[in-house]
C-alpha cells in the first residue's frame, strides 16, 4: 500500500493507491483543511487510523523548495521533514518533493480526456515540457525528455521577479511594489493575485465597485468571486482584472516555454485554469504566450493543454512512491 498526499495552502488530499508507477488504483481518498491542523503528521495519522491502513512508503507533494527531504511550506506555517515524518508514521521511506514536481509526475498517468487543448501545435518528440499552475500560489516545473519519457525536475519560478510587458503593468508594479517587499509573479497569478489585481484596479480609479460585489468580495472568497462576476459578465472591474490575469497567466507560460525550450508541450495546471477555461480558450491567453519577438515562430508550434484532472499531483506523488518501491525491490 501506498500513502499519497496533495498538500495546499487550502486543502491536504491524501490517498492509499495500489499498483505499480504505471498503473495505480485509488482504494480511498480523503480532503483535510490544511489550516485546521498543526501540521501534516497530524493529518496522516489521521488518515491511517480511520482507514485502519498502513503503508510501507509515502510521498507527499507540497508547495516550496525542498531541500533534502525538508521544505518550509510556502503558504502554511508548516515545516515539513522526510526522516522524521517517517519517524513519526512508522514508515520505511517517506519522500517529500515539490507540488509541481508530484503534478509533472502525474502528467504521465492522465487520459486525453483529462486535458482541454488550447493550441494544438506541432509538438518535437525530443523536446522538453514544462509545466504551470497557479492556484494558492503560482508553481512552475519542467519536464527532461529523455529515451522513452520525461524525467520532471523543480522550480520555485513563479517567485521571480515580475516583468511588465506595457504601462498598464508598469503602474501595476508600482502599486504592488507600495504593498510587497518583493513583487514576483506569484502576486498577479494566483488567488490572491487576481484580488490584487481587482484592487489595483479599483484604487487606481479604473473601474467602479458597486455594493453588492463589495459585499460579496468581504463575505466570501475574493478571487472566486471576481472570476465569477468577470465570467458572467455582471462587472466591469472584474472583466478587466481577469483580462490581465490570462494575459499574464499566457506570457509567463511564454516565458517558461522558452526558458526549458518546452517544444514537446506545455501544460497548465493547478485550481485556477479549469474555472476560467472559457477565458483561457479566448485569443488573450496565446496571443501573450507567442508575443516573443523574434522566438514567437517557437512558441506558435507549442501544444498548449488544460490539466482537468484534479487529482493529478496525488497521482504524481504515488507515482515517485511506487517508483522508490520498485527501486527498493
Amino acid at each position: 500500500m501506498i500513502l499519497a498526499g496533495d498538500i495546499g495552502g487550502t486543502n491536504t488530499r491524501l490517498a492509499f493507491y495500489e499498483g505499480t508507477s504505471e498503473n495505480l488504483k485509488a482504494v480511498a481518498t480523503e480532503v483535510f483543511p490544511s489550516r485546521e491542523h498543526k501540521g501534516l503528521a497530524e493529518i496522516a495519522r489521521t488518515f491511517l487510523d480511520q482507514h485502519h491502513q498502513t503503508a510501507r512508503v509515502a510521498c507527499f507533494g507540497i508547495a516550496g523548495a525542498v531541500v533534502d527531504g525538508r521544505v518550509e511550506a510556502t503558504n502554511l506555517p508548516w515545516v515539513v521533514d522526510a526522516r522524521k515524518l517517517a519517524s513519526d508514521l512508522g514508515m520505511e521511506r517517506v519522500s517529500v518533493i515539490n507540488d509541481l514536481l508530484a503534478n509533472a509526475h502525474g502528467i504521465a498517468l492522465l487520459d486525453e480526456s483529462d486535458f482541454v487543448v488550447l493550441n494544438p501545435g506541432s509538438p518535437s518528440p525530443t523536446g522538453n515540457r514544462a509545466l504551470i499552475s497557479a492556484g494558492t500560489g503560482l508553481g512552475e516545473a519542467g519536464l527532461l525528455a529523455i529515451p522513452n519519457g520525461y524525467e520532471p525536475f523543480p522550480s520555485e519560478g513563479g517567485h521571480t521577479d515580475f516583468g511588465p510587458r506595457n504601462e498598464l503593468e508598469m503602474e501595476l508594479l508600482r502599486y504592488l511594489m507600495d504593498r510587497f517587499e518583493h513583487v514576483s509573479y506569484e502576486r498577479v497569478l494566483s488567488g490572491p493575485g487576481l484580488h490584487n489585481l481587482y484592487q489595483f484596479l479599483r484604487d487606481t480609479s479604473r473601474g467602479d465597485e458597486p455594493g453588492w460585489l463589495a459585499e460579496e468580495i468581504a463575505q466570501g472568497d475574493p478571487s472566486a468571486v471576481i472570476a465569477t462576476s468577470a465570467l458572467e459578465g455582471t462587472s466591469d472591474i472584474c472583466v478587466q482584472a481577469l483580462d490581465i490575469f490570462v494575459s499574464v497567466y499566457g506570457a509567463e507560460a511564454g516565458n517558461l516555454a522558452l526558458k526549458v525550450v518546452a517544444t514537446g508541450g506545455m501544460f497548465v495546471g493547478g485550481g485556477i485554469a479549469p474555472k476560467i477555461i472559457r477565458k483561457l480558450s479566448s485569443s488573450t491567453f496565446l496571443k501573450a504566450f507567442t508575443a516573443k519577438g523574434r522566438m514567437g515562430h517557437l512558441l506558435q508550434d507549442i501544444p498548449v493543454r488544460v490539466i482537468t484532472n484534479d487529482k493529478t499531483a496525488l497521482l504524481g506523488a504515488a507515482r515517485v512512491a511506487a517508483l522508490a518501491l520498485a527501486f527498493q525491490a
